[in-house]
C-alpha cells in the first residue's frame, strides 16, 4: 500500500503543474481526503518543499536519468520530484520505502513501463545524496554566470528573477533573500482587538489550549504575534475571532491609514479580510467601512472573516476595481492592496516563482495603475489613498506610484512616517514608502505608498 500522504502530495503537485489549482488550493483539496493529522502535515510538507526546491530537484533528476525533464512524462516527473525531495530532505524516512512507493505510484498513474526507470533513478539519487551535481556557491561573487547558476539551480528560483535581484541588490543581499524564500515561514497572527486586548492575547491563547500554544510579539507589527509552539487554529480562539492569520509585513499596510482613518473608509481589494478587520479596529468599529472584492470565492472568504471578527459596521460590496466604483459618496480613506505578481511572498507561496514570467510585470502594472485611478475617484477632499503590493519589483511599486502622481495633480505624496505614528521608521525607505525586505527586515517584501487629495 502506498503511503496516503505520498498519493495526496502527488495529486496536489499534479494539479499545480497542470494549472488547475494554485498550491494552497491543491494542498487543501488533497488534505481534505486524509483522516490522519500526520498524513495531512506530511502532504503539505512534501508539496510545498517540492515547489521550493523544484529547480534543484529537476537538475538532479536530469543528471541521474540522463534525460531532460521535458522528455519525461509529466506523471513520472511529479513522482520523481516528490520522491527525490523526500530522499534528500527527510533523513528519517527509509530510502527503500520512498523508492518502493514511487514505483507503485508509477503503476497507479498508468505508467507501468516506467517503473524500472523510476526505481533506477531514485536509487542513484539516494546513493549520491551527499555529492549531488549542483552548482556550488561561487568562490568569486562577482562571477555573474556562476552566481546565476547557483541562484537559479541550487537555490531554485527562476533565472530571469535572480538576474534582476543580483544586478539590483548584489550577491550577498540576493543570496540572503533566496535563502529566506526557501525557509519555511512561521505562523503569524494579528490579535483582533475588537474581541481581545493585545496585552491579554498571549496568556488567553495559552490558557485556551492548556499551555500547548506559545506565541511571542512580532518585531514590527504592533498587534502581531509569532507562533513558537502549538496549533492556535485547533483551539476555541479561532472560532471566537480572537485573531486572524496574517503575515507580519501585511499587517503593516493598514497602519498607513493612521490611528483615525475617518468615519468613511473603503478597502477596495479586501479579501481575505485581515486588513479590513485592522481598519475596523482602528475605527473602533464605528462609522462606515466598505470592503470590496471581485470574485465570488474571495467574497465568501471575506464574508467569513468579517463574521468571525465581530465587526458590526463593515458592509461588503462585490465590485471590480478595473471599472468605475458603484458609490455616490466619497471616502476619507481608500486602501488599494492591489493584485500583483506576488514575487514578494515566495516564502509563503513558493509555486508563484514558477507561474510568473517577466512579461507579466508590465501587464500587472498597467492594471494596478488603472485600479489606483478608479479608487482615487472615491477619495474625498483631504482624504487619503493607500496603494500597496506584495511585489518585490519596482515596475509594480515605485513606477506605479510615480505614474499615478504624474497623472493626478490633485493628489500629493505623504511620507509613511507622517501617515502613521505606529509604523516603525525602520520599515520606511528614503522616499517615504513602506518597504519590507527579507534581507533587511526578515519579512516578506511588501510596498506601500500614501497619497492625499488636496483639500
Amino acid at each position: 500500500m502506498i503511503a496516503p500522504a505520498r498519493v495526496a502530495a502527488y495529486e496536489a503537485l499534479s494539479a499545480v503543474t497542470s494549472g488547475t489549482a494554485d498550491l494552497p488550493a491543491a494542498i487543501a483539496s488533497a488534505r481534505s481526503r486524509l483522516r490522519d493529522d500526520r498524513d495531512r502535515a506530511l502532504t503539505s510538507d512534501i508539496a510545498t518543499g517540492v515547489q521550493r526546491s523544484r529547480a534543484a530537484l529537476d537538475h538532479v533528476i536530469a543528471a541521474f536519468s540522463k534525460r531532460t525533464i521535458e522528455r519525461l512524462d509529466p506523471e513520472i516527473v511529479e513522482i520523481l520530484r516528490l520522491s527525490a525531495y523526500q530522499l534528500l530532505h527527510h533523513s528519517r524516512v527509509p530510502a527503500s520505502a520512498v523508492v518502493d512507493d514511487a514505483v507503485n505510484l508509477a503503476r497507479l498513474a498508468g505508467k507501468r513501463s516506467a517503473a524500472g526507470f523510476v526505481n533506477a533513478v531514485l536509487r542513484a539519487i539516494s546513493r549520491h545524496r551527499k555529492s549531488l551535481p549542483l552548482p556550488p556557491r561561487p568562490a568569486d561573487p562577482a562571477d555573474r554566470a556562476a552566481a546565476l547558476d547557483y541562484f537559479s539551480i541550487t537555490l531554485s528560483h527562476p533565472r530571469w528573477l535572480v538576474e534582476r535581484w543580483y544586478d539590483r541588490l548584489g550577491f550577498d543581499a540576493a543570496e540572503t533573500w533566496l535563502t529566506f524564500n526557501n525557509t519555511p515561514a512561521p505562523v503569524t497572527l494579528r490579535a483582533n482587538t475588537l474581541r481581545i486586548r493585545r496585552d491579554d492575547f498571549a496568556a488567553r491563547l495559552a490558557a485556551d489550549q492548556n499551555g500547548q500554544t506559545v506565541v511571542r510579539p512580532a518585531r514590527f507589527a504592533p498587534e502581531g504575534f509569532i507562533v513558537e509552539k502549538g496549533h492556535p487554529l485547533a483551539g476555541d480562539g479561532a472560532d471566537a475571532g480572537w485573531f486572524v492569520v496574517q503575515d507580519e509585513a501585511s499587517q503593516l499596510v493598514p497602519l498607513l491609514a493612521g490611528a483615525h482613518p475617518g468615519p468613511n473608509v473603503l478597502d477596495a481589494c479586501a479579501s481575505p479580510g485581515g486588513k479590513t478587520i485592522a481598519l475596523a479596529a482602528a475605527m473602533r468599529d464605528a462609522g462606515f467601512l466598505v470592503a470590496c472584492d471581485v470574485r465570488n470565492r474571495r467574497m465568501e472568504l471575506l464574508r467569513r472573516t468579517v463574521a468571525a471578527s465581530g465587526a458590526r459596521h463593515v458592509r461588503l460590496v462585490q465590485a471590480d476595481l478595473l471599472s468605475p466604483l458603484p458609490f455616490t459618496r466619497r471616502f476619507d480613506c481608500v486602501l488599494v492592496d492591489a493584485p500583483c505578481s506576488g514575487l514578494g511572498i515566495l516564502r509563503r507561496d513558493p509555486d508563484i516563482r514558477w507561474r510568473r514570467r517577466e512579461s507579466d510585470l508590465p501587464l500587472l502594472a498597467a492594471a494596478q495603475l488603472q485600479m489606483l485611478g478608479q479608487a482615487a475617484d472615491a477619495v474625498a477632499a483631504g482624504g487619503r489613498l493607500i496603494y500597496a503590493t506584495c511585489s518585490s519589483e519596482p515596475e509594480e511599486n515605485e513606477a506605479v506610484a510615480d505614474a499615478f502622481l504624474a497623472g493626478a495633480p490633485q493628489f500629493v505624496a505623504i511620507d509613511a512616517r507622517r501617515a502613521s505614528e505606529d509604523l516603525p521608521a525602520a520599515v520606511v525607505d528614503s522616499r517615504g514608502h513602506l518597504r519590507t525586505l527579507p534581507h533587511v527586515h526578515g519579512l516578506e517584501a511588501f510596498f506601500g505608498a500614501v497619497f492625499q487629495r488636496r483639500a
